[in-house]
């Protein structure tokens, strides 16, 4: 008897042992959060810049005289300060207006004369930079100066030299910019805009529209031959009035008879 009693329980206690390890193995796991695709970040529409063909040649006549005539890389180096100039916001809103700002350029940059030899590789510079190419080594600069010269100030962070210039940022003693940042390149879009002028008025008589051209003169030959000169009238003699003293002129005298000034030898020099 006592043996059925124990096979019974141990028969029940098998069965609950089952159905316990049943009920664990079919619990329902809470659903895991559905995986979400990453969804790619819409790009910003670009910042659009208008320019001119006076902004162009605004933009050629900075990186000509500014770079000191030297190369596409010294010409590059100054097409990205001014676009940085101009994308800071901190300047103008025109390439004009960056360039003619008084006491930022070299003097002459909008009225001196561009050298022809330089216009094709100073040309296709200007259109590269238009385009949205920059000195790699530049950076976030908006200054430079002469190569070799030296200042006593703390914030002028050096990156690149180019075309006989230093460019440096203006950072503070925490390396943060004390201007504001420029936009980069891939954010910029420039848009030509022809005939139209974003210049202001007192700049655009400064920058010459082309080379002036010599017109020859006339041949003095020609000229005679086809409009003859008229001949002067014949003067006409003034009587003096009765009782007018008459100043008779005295000869000169001779050159070796004049007393020459102490100053001046008198074998000349």
């Amino acid at each position: 008897m006592r043996a059925e009693i124990s096979f019974g329980k141990s028969l029940v206690g098998i069965l609950f042992v089952g159905l316990a390890a049943a009920s664990c193995t079919t619990t329902p796991k809470p659903a895991a959060a559905p995986v979400k695709a990453k969804q790619k970040q819409a790009q910003s529409a670009k910042v659009t810049f208008n320019y001119t063909t006076k902004d162009r040649d605004c933009l050629k006549r900075a990186m000509y005289f500014e770079s000191q005539h030297s190369d596409e890389a010294g010409y590059l180096a100054v097409g990205s300060v001014i676009m940085n100039r101009l994308t800071s916001g901190a300047y103008a809103d025109s390439i004009c207006g960056v360039v003619a700002q008084k006491k930022q350029f070299a003097p002459g940059v909008m009225t001196r004369e561009v050298k022809p030899q330089a216009e094709p590789e100073l040309t296709t510079a200007a259109d590269a930079v238009l385009k949205g190419e920059r000195h790699p080594a530049v950076g976030d600069a908006m200054f430079f100066h002469t190569a070799g010269l030296k200042f006593p100030y703390n914030n002028m962070h050096y990156v690149t030299v180019a075309g006989g210039n230093a460019f440096y940022e203006k950072r503070d003693e925490n390396g943060t910019l004390e201007t504001p940042p420029p936009l980069p390149s891939y954010e910029v879009a420039m848009n030509y805009v022809p005939g139209e002028s974003m210049l202001p008025p007192q700049f655009e008589m400064l920058i010459p529209s082309e080379v002036p051209v010599p017109i020859p003169s006339p041949d003095p030959a020609a000229t005679a031959s086809i409009n003859p000169m008229p001949m002067p009238a014949a003067a006409t003699a003034i009587e003096p009035e009765p009782g007018t003293p008459i100043a008779i002129p005295t000869p000169r005298p001779a050159y070796d008879s004049v007393m020459l000034r102490p100053s001046i030898p008198a074998n000349g020099g």
